[in-house]
C-alpha cells in the first residue's frame, strides 16, 4: 500500500467517479501495455534471432521504420525534459508520469534498434501485428482521462503519441500481409496489394509497386495524366490507367474459382456463393475493416474538440489554448480526409476484384452449363445474373462493414451525449429503439417486393430479348404491337413491385431523417425539464453529435436493403453456379472400346429435362449404335425423329439418363442453324486456332466460299454482324461448315448443313468438303434429307420417334420404310454446272437480304457500327426531359418541400442559438416551456416537409420509370427494320437491363442525396455569413477554387463514365453471342479461347472502372482537405472574435457554437454533395443513352382503313422496282417487273445471292423501295397503312420462330381460330401427333421452341400461316430442315389447301417448284427468266433446266 500511495499520492487507484483514474491510466493502460510489448518484442527477436532471412525492402518502408520510431522517441523525450523541468522549477511531479514517459522511450528505442539491424521482419510476427492492433484500443480509455484535464498542449501531445502507434501497427500489418502475401504466392493466385517482384540476380524479393512513391499514393496523383488529357479531349480505352497486378480479371476468377471447386468437393449439396467469396476475399476485407475502425472514431475526434473550443470561448481566456484546439480541428479532418479515402480505395479495388471475379465465373460456368442443364433458367433470367446479380453481389463489400460500424458510430455518439446531457439521451434513445421494430417489418417488406421485382425483371429481359431478336419475322407477321402489350404487363407487374419497394423506402427515409430532429426535441426538452440549464458548448456539441448521427441513422436502412438484395442475388448466383456441368468423364469416355469404333452408344435414354425436373420426358429411348472410324453416317428419318438429339446427346448437351457414350478423338460440330460470331470471318473459322494459310485457302475451296470472299473488300477481314446477319442463310452455314473443316477434328457432326444452299451449292459442297480430301479419312455423322449424300455415306442409321429404327448400307435402303430414293446414278453433277456456279456466287446483305456481287463490305467493315458516345458534359436538354418523365408538378414540389425542410431546420438551429443565449444571460424574455413549444413547432413542420419530400421523390421516380420504359419499347417497335440490321441485339438489351435499372433505382436514390446535399451546402451556407460576416470573404475564392476542381474533374469523369457504359456493351455481347453458341463452343473445345476472350472485355471494363475510382478519390481528398481550412478558418476567427482582436463582432457565443458545429460537416457534405453529383451525371448518361434510341428512324405507319376483304384476289405486281438496303449500296433489284395473277403458285428461285429474299422485303415493305411501285390487287401498297398490309399477308420465314409460351399462342396469338380450325391445320401439316404426344394446344413451349425440332417448328410456322387465311402466302424456304417424305406431304397439302390462293414460294429444292403455275428465276437482282417450269425444264437454254439437271430431284 506504500508503494501505491508513493506512485499515486493523489488520485485514486483506480476509479475517480468519472472514469478510470490518472494513476491507472498511466501505470496499467500504458505503462504495463508497453512492458508487454517489450516482453513480446524480447521474445519473438531471440526466438528469430538464427532466421534472419536475406530480405531487402524498398525505402518507403525502410523510412517509415525509421522514421515513426524516432518521432515516437522524441516525443516522450521532450516529454520527460517538461517533467525535468517542471521539477527544476519546484513543482511536484507524480511518479507514475515518470513510469509513463520511460516506458514510452524504451518502446520506440528498442523498435528502432530492431529496424537498424536489420531484424525489421520481427515485426511480422502474427502475434507482434496483431498486440499492435490491440494497443491503441488500451490507449482509449487513457485518452479520455486526458481530455478531461482540459489542458490543450497535453491534449495534442498524448494524441500524437496515440496516432504514432495507430500508424505503426498499420505500417507492420500491412507488411506482413504483404510478406505473407509473397511466401505463399505459388499457392495463392491472391496477389498482394503492393506487388512484389523478384531480383534474380541477387535472390531476394523486392516491393517496388504502388508504394515506391508514397505520396503519389495516398494523394492518387497516378490520375493527373488522365485528368489533363480529359480536359484536352474526348477519351479512348488507350488512356485509361493500367492495372495492377492484383486486379487482373485472370488471377481474380483463379481464386474465386479455387474456393468454390473446394466447397464443392467438401459439399457439393448445399454450395454458397458467399461462403467462396469470403474464402477468396475474407482476410484482406477483414483487414479493410481496422482501418475503418479508426476512421470511424477519428469522426467524433471533432465534436470534442468543438466542445473543448466552445468552452474556452464562454470563459473569454486570452491562452493559446483556444488556437490548439481551432487548429487541433482542421488537423483532425485533414488526417481524416486521408484516412477515409485510403480505406475507400482499397474497399473499390476489393470490389471491383469481386465483380470480375463473379462475372467471369458466370461466363465460364455458362461455357461448361450443357443445355439440358441450363433449361432450368430462362435466357432472360442468366442475362440478369451477369446485369443484375453481380452488382447486387459485390455491394455486401459496402453493406458487410457498414452493418457493424453504422451501430459503432451509434454508441460511440451516444456515449458522448451521455457525457454532455446524462441521462436525458434516453429519451433520443426510446425514440430510435421504438423505430426497430418499424424498420424491421418495413425491411422483411422490402425484401418480400424485391424478390418478386426480380422475378418480374427476369421474365421482362427474357421477353424483350425474345421480342428484338426475332423483330424481323414479328413485323412480318404484325405481331409487334400483341408482343409489345405481354411484354407490357410483364413491366406493369415489375412497377408493381418496384412502386412497393420504393413506397416503404420513402417510409424508412423519413423515419431516419426526423429521428435526429426528434432526438434534438426530446433530449433537450427532457434536460431542461430536470433541471438543468442549457449552455453553448453542451447544445452544439450536441448538435455536432447529432450530425454524426445523421449519416449512420439515414444510412442503415439502405444498408439493410443492400443486405438483402445481396443474398437474394447471391442464392439466385448460387443455383445458377450449382447446376451439372458436361461430365466428360463419365458420359465420353468409360471401359476401352474397340480401337476401330469411334462412336459407341449404348442403351442410351435421354432427355432435355433438367436434374432437378422428375418429369424425364424421354427424347431418345434406348438408343444402341456403334459408328465406325473413318466412315460417312447419314442419319435419316422424318421431322422431330431425333436426328438432332442423336448429334446432342453424343456431344453430351442432352442429360443422359441411363446408358453409356464412348468417344475415341476431338469433335467438331456444325448445328442446323449456323451459330456465327460478329466478328470477321477469318476469325469465324479459325476459331482461335493458329492460322495455316495452305490449309485455310483449301477449306474456303472447299466449302465454296473463295469467290464469296474475293468480292469483298477487306477479303476475309470483312467484318460479320451480330449472328450473321450480313450474310445469307447459304453463307451462314457454308462458313459454319468451314470452320469445323479448318479445324481437322477426328468426328465431324454436320446437322442439316446441305438445306440452307441451293443444289449447286449442295453438290459441290458434299464432293468437295464432306467427300474431299480434308474430311475423307475422318468419321463423318451427317444429319440430312439430301439424297445424294445419303447414297454417298458408308452407312445409314434411320432415326424413328426417338429409336434407332434400321441401321445398313444405302444399297439396302429398299429393305427401310423411308421413301423410296432415285438411283445413285441420277445423282450426279457435271463439273460445267459446278464451275458455273462457282462463278456466280454472291454476297448478301443485312438480314440475309441479297445484293448484286458488286456489294462490297467497305473498308474490310460490316453494318455494324462501333457504339457512339457523347462529349462533353450531359446537356441541359437530359435533365430537362427526365423532369418531364417525372412530371413538371412533382419536380417542383419534390425541390420546393426539399427547400422548406432544410429551412426549418437551420430555423430549428437557430432558435436553440437564441435560446442559449438568452439563458446566459441576465434577463430571460420567455419561460422554458415557450422555447420548448417553439421547438416542437420546428420539428413538426420539418417532420411534415421530410415527408413530402420522401413520398414526392418515390413518385416522381417511379413515374420516370414508367415513362421512360414506355417510349422507349413504343420507338423501337415502331423503328426500322435497318436500325435492327446495323444495331446488335445487346446494346438495345443493355437498354433494356443495365440503364434502364439505373433510372428504375439507382437514379432516383443518388438525386435525392444531390438534393439534400445541395439543401444542405446552402443552408451552411446562409448560417455561415449570417454568424460571421468575415466568411463572406473566403466564400468567394472559395467558391472559385471548388468550381475549378469539379470542371477538372468533372470534364475526366463524364467521359470515363461514357467508357465505362460503352465498355460493358461488348460483355453482354459476347456473354449473350456465347449463350446461343455454347454447344458448338464445347464441340469444339474452345471454352479456353472464349474465356480468354471475355477476360479481355472484362479487362477493358476494369481499367475503365479501376480509373472511375481514382479519379472520384482524387477529387475527394482535395475537396476534404478544402474543407478543412474552411473548419480551421472558422474555428481560429471564433476564437480572434473573442479576443477582440478585430474591430467587427463575430456573435454572440451561441452564434460562434452554431457556425462552428455547422462548418465541422462541411468535410464530408462538400465531397459529398460534387460526389452525389458526379454520380448524379454519370447515372443521367444512362437516360442519355435512352434518349439516343428514342431519336431512331421510324417506320411510316399510316392509318388508312383498308377494304374488309382486302386483298380478294391476290394480284401481285412489281412495277420497275428497285431496292437498296443502304444508299451507298448497289441495288439488290434491279429495275424487277412482273405479274403474279391471282390464285396461282409462283416459285423463286436462284443461286445464293440473287435477290430471292429481297422480293419479300419489298412486299412486306420491311426495306423502302428506291424506285417503282408494287400493287396488290391495283392499290399501290406504299398508300396502305403498314400493319394493316403485313397483317393481310402470311408468310412462313426461313429461320422458324417460336416463342415461350402456350402452344395455342405460337400458333394463333389473337385467338382468332378454335380449337377445332387448329387440330385441323396441325394435322394437315404432319405434326399433330407431336403435340399431342406433349400435351396438346396448352403444351408450354419453351424458349426459342427447343422442345421441337427445327424440321417441326418450320411445320408450325407453316400451320400459323395457314390459320391466317390470308389470299396472299409467301414461303421463304420452308421446308428446307424437313425430310423428303414429309416435304411431298407438305406440298401436296399446301396445292388442296391454298387452292385459290396466291403463293409465293422461295426454295431451294427443284421439286419444291416443279407443281407450280410459274416460277421466277434471279440472279444478281434482275429478273432473268420466268414461265411454267415444265415448259422451261423442256429447253435446255434456260436457266430452270440447267438447275434441274444439277439437282436431279
Amino acid at each position: 500500500m506504500d508503494l501505491l500511495k508513493h506512485i499515486c499520492p493523489d488520485s485514486p487507484y483506480v476509479w475517480d467517479g468519472k472514469g478510470v483514474s490518472e494513476c491507472f491510466s498511466d501505470i496499467v493502460l500504458v505503462f504495463g501495455a508497453n512492458v508487454a510489448t517489450l516482453v513480446v518484442i524480447a521474445v519473438v527477436g531471440v526466438t528469430k534471432r538464427r532466421v534472419k532471412e536475406n530480405i531487402k525492402i524498398n525505402l518507403p518502408f525502410k523510412v517509415l521504420l525509421y522514421v515513426l520510431p524516432v518521432i515516437g522517441a522524441c516525443t516522450a523525450f521532450f516529454d520527460m525534459v517538461l517533467l525535468l523541468r517542471s521539477l527544476r522549477q519546484g513543482h511536484a511531479v507524480v511518479f507514475h508520469r515518470w513510469l509513463f514517459s520511460c516506458s514510452q522511450i524504451a518502446v520506440w528505442v528498442t523498435v528502432l534498434l530492431f529496424s537498424t539491424r536489420g531484424y525489421w521482419f520481427v515485426f511480422c510476427n502474427q502475434v507482434l501485428s496483431l498486440w499492435w492492433i490491440v494497443k491503441p484500443f488500451l490507449l482509449i480509455p487513457h485518452l479520455q482521462t486526458v481530455f478531461s484535464s482540459q489542458g490543450a498542449f497535453r491534449c495534442l501531445r498524448e494524441s500524437s503519441l496515440a496516432l504514432l502507434d495507430i500508424m505503426f501497427g498499420i505500417l507492420i500489418n500491412i507488411m506482413r500481409i504483404k510478406w505473407a502475401s509473397y511466401r505463399g504466392r505459388s499457392n495463392s493466385m491472391e496477389e498482394p496489394l503492393l506487388p512484389c517482384k523478384i531480383d534474380v540476380k541477387e535472390g531476394h524479393p523486392k516491393f517496388p509497386g504502388l508504394m515506391c512513391n508514397f505520396w503519389h499514393l495516398i494523394t492518387f496523383k497516378t490520375i493527373d495524366t488522365l485528368m489533363a488529357c480529359g480536359v484536352e479531349r474526348q477519351l479512348d480505352s488507350n488512356d485509361l490507367l493500367s492495372l495492377p497486378e492484383d486486379l487482373n480479371p485472370s488471377s481474380c476468377h483463379h481464386i474465386l474459382q479455387q474456393c468454390w471447386e473446394a466447397q464443392q468437393r467438401k459439399n457439393s449439396s448445399h454450395l454458397s456463393l458467399l461462403k467462396a467469396i469470403c474464402c477468396a476475399y475474407g482476410w484482406p476485407y477483414f483487414h479493410l475493416g481496422f482501418l475503418k475502425v479508426i476512421n470511424d472514431c477519428l469522426g467524433f475526434v471533432g465534436p470534442v474538440l468543438l466542445n473543448k473550443l466552445i468552452r474556452f470561448l464562454q470563459q473569454g481566456s486570452d491562452h493559446y489554448d483556444g488556437y490548439i484546439f481551432a487548429i487541433s480541428l482542421g488537423l483532425a479532418s485533414i488526417l481524416k480526409s486521408f484516412l477515409d479515402t485510403q480505406y475507400t480505395f482499397h474497399l473499390s479495388k476489393l470490389k471491383l476484384k469481386l465483380r470480375s471475379s463473379i462475372m467471369t465465373i458466370i461466363y465460364h460456368k455458362c461455357l461448361h452449363v450443357r443445355l439440358a442443364e441450363r433449361s432450368k433458367f430462362s435466357e432472360g433470367e442468366i442475362q440478369t445474373f451477369m446485369s443484375v446479380d453481380a452488382d447486387r453481389t459485390v455491394n455486401l463489400c459496402n453493406s458487410f462493414h457498414d452493418i457493424w460500424s453504422l451501430p459503432l458510430q451509434i454508441g460511440i455518439a451516444l456515449y458522448l451525449l451521455y457525457v454532455q446531457v446524462k441521462f436525458a439521451f434516453l429519451s433520443g434513445i426510446a425514440i430510435t429503439i421504438l423505430l426497430i421494430p418499424v424498420n424491421k417489418w418495413i425491411a422483411q417488406l422490402i425484401a418480400k417486393a424485391t424478390r418478386s421485382m426480380m422475378e418480374q425483371k427476369d421474365e421482362r429481359i427474357r421477353r424483350t430479348a425474345e421480342l428484338f431478336t426475332y423483330i424481323r419475322t414479328l413485323k412480318m407477321y404484325s405481331w409487334e404491337l400483341i408482343f409489345a402489350s405481354w411484354l407490357m404487363k410483364t413491366r406493369a407487374l415489375e412497377v408493381k413491385y418496384l412502386s412497393t419497394r420504393k413506397y416503404l423506402d420513402a417510409w424508412c427515409v423519413f423515419f431516419w431523417a426526423t429521428t435526429p430532429t426528434l432526438f434534438s426535441l426530446f433530449t433537450f426538452g427532457l434536460y431542461t425539464l430536470m433541471g438543468h440549464q442549457l449552455d453553448a458548448a453542451t447544445v452544439f456539441t450536441c448538435l455536432a453529435l447529432f450530425n454524426n448521427l445523421i449519416s449512420p441513422l439515414n444510412s442503415f436502412p439502405w444498408v439493410i436493403n443492400g443486405l438483402i438484395d445481396a443474398f437474394i442475388s447471391s442464392r439466385r448466383l448460387s443455383k445458377y453456379l450449382s447446376s451439372s456441368e458436361c461430365e466428360l468423364g463419365m458420359e465420353k469416355k468409360g471401359y476401352p472400346s474397340p480401337e476401330n469404333m469411334a462412336v459407341i452408344i449404348c442403351d442410351a435414354c435421354s432427355t432435355w429435362s433438367s436434374s432437378d425436373e422428375k418429369d424425364l420426358s424421354l427424347i431418345l429411348d434406348n438408343v444402341t449404335l456403334q459408328i465406325p472410324k473413318g466412315y460417312l453416317v447419314a442419319v435419316i428419318g422424318e421431322v422431330g425423329s431425333g436426328k438432332s438429339s442423336v448429334l446432342n446427346l453424343i456431344l453430351g448437351e442432352m442429360r443422359l439418363v441411363i446408358g453409356s457414350i464412348h468417344l475415341n478423338g476431338s469433335t467438331t460440330y456444325v448445328p442446323q442453324i449456323p451459330w456465327i460470331l460478329s466478328g470477321t470471318i477469318r476469325d469465324n473459322i479459325l476459331f482461335g486456332r493458329n492460322y495455316n494459310s495452305t490449309r485455310y485457302s483449301d477449306v474456303l475451296h472447299a466449302c465454296t466460299l473463295d469467290v464469296d470472299i474475293s468480292l469483298m473488300i477487306g477479303g476475309d477481314m470483312a467484318c460479320i454482324g451480330e449472328k450473321g446477319i450480313n450474310l445469307s442463310g447459304g453463307q451462314r452455314a457454308r462458313l459454319a461448315l468451314a470452320r469445323a473443316l479448318y479445324c481437322a477434328s477426328d468426328i465431324y457432326m454436320l446437322d442439316d448443313v446441305l438445306s440452307a444452299v441451293d443444289a449447286h451449292v449442295a453438290c459441290s459442297i458434299l464432293h468437295n468438303a464432306i467427300l474431299g480430301p480434308l474430311m475423307n479419312q475422318q468419321t463423318r455423322i451427317l444429319c440430312t434429307h439430301n439424297i445424294q449424300a445419303i447414297y454417298a455415306a458408308d452407312m445409314v442409321v434411320e432415326m424413328d420417334k426417338g429409336r434407332v429404327k434400321w441401321v445398313g448400307t444405302p444399297s439396302d435402303l429398299k429393305v427401310s420404310s423411308y421413301l423410296a430414293f432415285p438411283s445413285i446414278e441420277n445423282c450426279s453433277i457435271s463439273s460445267e454446272v459446278q464451275v458455273e456456279e462457282r462463278s456466280s456466287i454472291s454476297v448478301e446483305a443485312e438480314g440475309g437480304v441479297e445484293v448484286d456481287n458488286s456489294y462490297n463490305l467497305e473498308g474490310g467493315q460490316g453494318t455494324t457500327d462501333a457504339e457512339t458516345r457523347k462529349e462533353g458534359r450531359v446537356e441541359l436538354l437530359v435533365y430537362k426531359n427526365y423532369a418531364e418523365f417525372a412530371g413538371w408538378f412533382i419536380t417542383i414540389l419534390t425541390c420546393l418541400s426539399a427547400l422548406l425542410m432544410q429551412f426549418s431546420r437551420n430555423g430549428n438551429d437557430l432558435w436553440l442559438s437564441y435560446w442559449v443565449d438568452t439563458t446566459g444571460s441576465s434577463q430571460k424574455d420567455y419561460s422554458t416551456t415557450f422555447y420548448l413549444g417553439m421547438l416542437c413547432m420546428f420539428c413538426l413542420v420539418n417532420s411534415t416537409l421530410t415527408l413530402v419530400r420522401a413520398f414526392s421523390f418515390a413518385f416522381g421516380g417511379i413515374h420516370a420509370a414508367i415513362q421512360v420504359h414506355d417510349r422507349l419499347l413504343n420507338k423501337l417497335i415502331n423503328a426500322s427494320i435497318s436500325f435492327f440490321d446495323q444495331t446488335p441485339s445487346g446494346r438495345i438489351l443493355n437498354r433494356f437491363s443495365s440503364d434502364l435499372y439505373t433510372i428504375d433505382d439507382s437514379l432516383p436514390f443518388i438525386f435525392n442525396i444531390l438534393l439534400a446535399n445541395f439543401v444542405g451546402l446552402l443552408g451552411i451556407a446562409i448560417i455561415l455569413s449570417y454568424v460571421q460576416v468575415i466568411f463572406l470573404l473566403v466564400l468567394l475564392p472559395f467558391w472559385y477554387i471548388y468550381s475549378k476542381l469539379q470542371f477538372y474533374y468533372r470534364s475526366t469523369s463524364r467521359e470515363l463514365r461514357r467508357l465505362d457504359s460503352v465498355s460493358r456493351s461488348p460483355i453482354y455481347a459476347s456473354f449473350t453471342e456465347t449463350l446461343d453458341g455454347a454447344s458448338t463452343i464445347r464441340a469444339f473445345s474452345s471454352e479456353d479461347f472464349f474465356f480468354l476472350r471475355f477476360i479481355e472485355h472484362i479487362t477493358v471494363y476494369q481499367r475503365t472502372s479501376y480509373s472511375e475510382v481514382t479519379a472520384s478519390l482524387w477529387l475527394s481528398l482535395r475537396l476534404q482537405l478544402l474543407a478543412a481550412f474552411i473548419v480551421s478558418f472558422v474555428a481560429v476567427m471564433s476564437v480572434v472574435g473573442s479576443q477582440r482582436l478585430l474591430p467587427i463582432t463575430l456573435g454572440t457565443p451561441g452564434l460562434v457554437g452554431l457556425a462552428l458545429s455547422y462548418a465541422a460537416p462541411i468535410v464530408s457534405l462538400l465531397g459529398s454533395f460534387l460526389t452525389s453529383f458526379t454520380e448524379t451525371e454519370k447515372e443521367m448518361v444512362s437516360v442519355e443513352r435512352v434518349l439516343q434510341y428514342m431519336d431512331i428512324p421510324q417506320e411510316v405507319v399510316r392509318d388508312e382503313q383498308l377494304y374488309l376483304n382486302w386483298p380478294s384476289q391476290g394480284e401481285i405486281q412489281f412495277q420497275n422496282v428497285t431496292l437498296r438496303y443502304m444508299p451507298s449500296l448497289p441495288p439488290a433489284l434491279r429495275g424487277v417487273s412482273f405479274i403474279i395473277t391471282g390464285g396461282t403458285q409462283v416459285g423463286v428461285i436462284g443461286r445464293t445471292g440473287a435477290g430471292k429474299s429481297s422480293i419479300l422485303n419489298a412486299l412486306f415493305r420491311l426495306n423502302p423501295i428506291s424506285g417503282g411501285c408494287i400493287l396488290v390487287d391495283g392499290i399501290n401498297i406504299a398508300e396502305i397503312s403498314l400493319r394493316d398490309l403485313r397483317s393481310h399477308l402470311a408468310v412462313v420465314p426461313q429461320s422458324p420462330f417460336l416463342f415461350e409460351g402456350s402452344l395455342r399462342d405460337n400458333l394463333d396469338p389473337l385467338h382468332i381460330s378454335d380449337d377445332r380450325m387448329i387440330w385441323n391445320i396441325l394435322e394437315k401439316c404432319h405434326v399433330k401427333q407431336e403435340v399431342e404426344a406433349g400435351g396438346g394446344l396448352d403444351m408450354h413451349v419453351k424458349e426459342s421452341g427447343i422442345s421441337f425440332s427445327v424440321g417441326q417448328r418450320q411445320l408450325l410456322c407453316l400451320a400459323r400461316a395457314l390459320l391466317k387465311s390470308s389470299q396472299v402466302l409467301c414461303l421463304d424456304e420452308c421446308t428446307a430442315n424437313i425430310d423428303t417424305q414429309t416435304s411431298a406431304k407438305l406440298q401436296n397439302a399446301i396445292a388442296s389447301e391454298c387452292r385459290g390462293l396466291t403463293v409465293i414460294t422461295i426454295a431451294h429444292r427443284i421439286s419444291t417448284v416443279m407443281n407450280m403455275d410459274n416460277i421466277l428465276i434471279l440472279d444478281q437482282g434482275i429478273l432473268v427468266e420466268q414461265g411454267n417450269p415444265n415448259s422451261l425444264l423442256n429447253d435446255d437454254l434456260s436457266r430452270f433446266s440447267s438447275f434441274a439437271k444439277a439437282s436431279k430431284m
